[in-house]
């Protein structure tokens, strides 16, 4: 999974910064790992535009094979709760959309979901 981080001219993009959001995307959608090719990230703090929610602004796309983008969006105080709760959002939303798709493949014989066991062999 290729993790692309963008900031707005507000946001100091450091390499602290990628691995900040590279480990936060890791631990919450790393198990997604091999279904998803790329997630942008796209950071700003829209300091003129005051809202009820903070300033800074996080918005995270998952590329996911086979289906369309999936987009999440938080505004948080800081940069870094926007970034987690981003991460959270995002992983409850691929919960929900690659789910969909695993049910719709639910017509899958019983016997072909259900691994062989294999007994140890005699000796």
């Amino acid at each position: 999974m290729q993790i692309q981080v963008n900031t707005d001219k507000s946001i100091d993009h450091t390499a602290a910064l990628d691995t900040h959001v590279e480990e936060v995307l890791q631990s919450a959608i790393g198990r997604f790992g091999e279904q998803i090719s790329r997630v942008e990230v796209h950071l700003s703090d829209n300091k003129a535009q005051k809202s009820a929610d903070g300033d800074n602004r996080c918005m995270m796309e998952a590329r996911v094979n086979g289906y369309q983008p999936v987009v999440v969006t938080d505004h948080a105080e800081t940069l870094h709760q926007a970034i987690h709760r981003s991460a959270d959002k995002l992983k409850r939303a691929l919960d929900s959309a690659l789910g969909k798709l695993h049910d719709n493949k639910k017509n899958v014989p019983v016997a072909d979901l259900v691994e062989p066991s294999v007994e140890p062999a005699e000796e």
